[in-house]
């Protein structure tokens, strides 16, 4: 995928308000930008670091924001403890922030609890929006405040800086089930997810369809090229599944594109 399409998706994707768990958001559109900037995108960059990448350029480009510190690793003798993703400072009032940036993609299961907020799991079940709350609020933003952090911050009094999150959000409840979300989560739905066994029985063989790789993920699938037959990509989503990896699909009904997750589990 070509970097401009995985720009044009970071900016398209929702930016949760994470006020009602206890963090200032930090929206990429109050960014002023005369220009979308061209940005360099290293093909071998984990998902989340092209994110960020994207994020950094974003602000560089902008008027009214400018970075004073990125990627500041903080250690404690020879051991890396955390690292913060970027102290800025708004041009107009010279207030600093400390902003970490999260790219994530969350299901909707309900039979976790009845506490829609605990329901949010990775596709893979091994993470949660609620773990990455606990571990921003235990772990993340607490990293200002270190001794170690201020001595890398000396010019700056951390006690002034206030703390955001750029939390880009992609949801996905389950297929045909009526699920009553919160106005600023249903913003956020970008499809459904599916077993693999329902998958089978109603898969259309006239439609086509595309596996992205994580790093693809996020982007609008009318931007791909390349379509294949349901037959071509069978033995690839059993695989996956055998291999209890759930499947990001895009498919594509003549001019009509829908993106979901196929799930093992």
């Amino acid at each position: 995928m070509e970097s401009k399409g995985r720009i044009i998706a970071t900016l398209e994707t929702h930016i949760l308000d994470s006020s009602s768990f206890g963090f200032e958001p930090f929206y990429l559109t109050d960014l002023l930008l005369p220009n979308l900037p061209k940005i360099e995108i290293r093909e071998n960059l984990r998902l989340g670091h092209k994110v960020e990448k994207i994020v950094s350029d974003l602000i560089k480009a902008s008027t009214n924001y400018k970075i004073l510190y990125e990627n500041i690793q903080i250690k404690e003798g020879n051991q890396t403890i955390g690292e913060i993703d970027f102290i800025l400072e708004e041009i107009s009032s010279k207030q600093r922030m400390h902003v970490e940036v999260a790219y994530k993609f969350y299901l909707f299961d309900p039979s976790l609890s009845s506490a829609p907020f605990h329901n949010w799991i990775g596709p893979n079940r091994n993470d949660s929006l609620k773990d990455k709350v606990t571990k921003l609020k235990n772990k993340q933003f607490p990293l200002l405040y270190k001794p170690q952090t201020k001595a890398i911050l000396a010019a700056i009094d951390t006690v002034e800086i206030k703390q955001k999150l750029c939390l880009l959000t992609s949801l996905y409840v389950p297929y045909q089930t009526e699920v009553l979300l919160e106005p600023e989560y249903q913003k956020a739905v970008k499809g459904y997810y599916i077993k693999h066994d329902l998958f089978k029985k109603i898969v259309s063989n006239n439609n086509y369809f595309y596996m992205p790789a994580k790093k693809d993920w996020g982007i609008n699938p009318a931007n791909n090229k390349v379509w294949f037959s349901y037959q071509e990509v069978e033995m690839q989503l059993t695989t996956a599944i055998q291999e209890k990896q759930a499947v990001l699909c895009w498919e594509k009904n003549n001019d009509t594109y829908s993106e979901y997750f196929i799930v093992w589990w």
